[in-house]
This record gives structure tokens, C-alpha cells and sequence, in this order.
């Protein structure tokens, strides 16, 4: 039988915390230069698409949402409203181990049609580094490394915390370049709830 830990869960909140910020910081740092280019692949796209699947694909449908507020035209892949990608497109994608097949099958599709592509992943050797234009490389454990060397956290939970962290990152950067006030980005918020 297992020996069994109890963990309180303000413990646990601290740990995730902790975690996330180190694994940010670091990103911000390593990776300064890839999210500046991301950045300016979003600002200069004619509209964002988003991909990602399970909880990174969640994460990037927050990144939509807040690039939506600044007045992007703005699509989550896979919606039945999302129009076909094309040249001056961006596809915004966030996998892990950057080997999820159907984001990196999707990836060569828009690429194909002259569509940049921007990366989110822990993995710089990897099929969508590959095709990807823009990588962002986060250091965190990936889904099915269990080790607990670079997170104590379960599968790809820390690397999906910092996704949340670069999409409301990479907004504040471009709200901030693009010097609206919160009062104009407000009225963009959905007001049929």
C-alpha cells in the first residue's frame, strides 16, 4: 500500500503558485525574444486563430477571448463559426510536447496556405517547433514525464499555467501598444449573460 502524504491545501495553492511564477519568470527571461516576435505576429495578423487541445486548448480560448477585447478578429479552431485560415492569418497553438497530431497536422495546413504560425510548447525539437515561425519555449515538465523534477504538479499542469500566464502577458503587451483605456475595451465584453 502506498504511503499516503497529507498536503494542506493552502500548501498546495503556495506550491502551484511557486511554481508558476519561477516557470514564467523564466520564460520571460529565455524566451524574451520569441515573445516578441510573437507579439508582433499578432498585432500585424488580419485575424488569430487558436488551437490547443485538453487543458492547453482551454488556456488559449482565454488568450482569444482578451485578443477579442482589443478588437481582433479573433477564431477558436474547431468552432463552427471559425472560417478557413488563410495567407495573413496567424495560428496561435499550444502543445507541450509539441507532437499532439492534430495540432501539428493543423499547423502544416496553415503554413501550406501561407498562414504564420506561433508556438507555444516545452519541447524546441519537436514536429511544431518545427513548422512553427515563432516558438516559445516554456521549461516545464511535459504531459508524461512523471519524474517531479521540474514540477511537483500532475502531467502538464504547470506548462498550462503558464500558458494562461503569456496569452493575459502578450495582451497587456499590445493593450498597452495600443493605448486604449479599459473603458473602451469594455464594451467588447459579452453582455447577453
Amino acid at each position: 500500500m502506498p504511503t499516503i502524504v497529507t498536503v494542506s491545501p493552502s500548501a498546495a495553492v503556495s506550491l502551484v503558485a511557486n511554481e508558476t511564477m519561477r516557470a514564467a519568470e523564466r520564460t520571460a527571461v529565455a524566451a524574451s525574444g520569441s515573445l516578441a516576435a510573437l507579439a508582433e505576429m499578432l498585432w500585424s495578423a488580419e485575424r488569430v486563430f487558436v488551437l490547443g487541445a485538453g487543458r492547453s486548448g482551454l488556456a488559449l480560448r482565454m488568450t482569444a477571448m482578451r485578443l477579442m477585447h482589443l478588437g481582433m478578429d479573433v477564431h477558436v479552431v474547431g468552432e463552427t463559426t471559425a472560417p478557413a485560415i488563410q495567407a495573413g492569418d496567424v495560428l496561435l497553438t499550444a502543445s507541450g510536447s509539441g507532437t499532439t497530431e492534430s495540432i501539428v497536422r493543423a499547423a502544416r495546413t496553415a503554413a501550406g496556405v501561407g498562414a504564420q504560425i506561433g508556438a507555444i510548447s516545452t519541447a524546441a525539437d519537436s514536429p511544431l517547433s518545427a513548422v512553427a515561425d515563432v516558438t516559445v519555449i516554456v521549461p516545464a515538465a511535459q504531459k508524461l514525464d512523471r519524474s517531479a523534477v521540474s514540477s511537483a504538479q500532475y502531467a502538464g499542469s504547470l506548462f498550462e499555467q503558464v500558458v494562461v500566464l503569456l496569452g493575459d502577458g502578450l495582451f497587456h503587451a499590445l493593450w498597452q501598444r495600443q493605448g486604449s483605456s479599459a473603458d473602451e475595451l469594455w464594451p467588447r465584453h459579452a453582455n447577453l449573460e
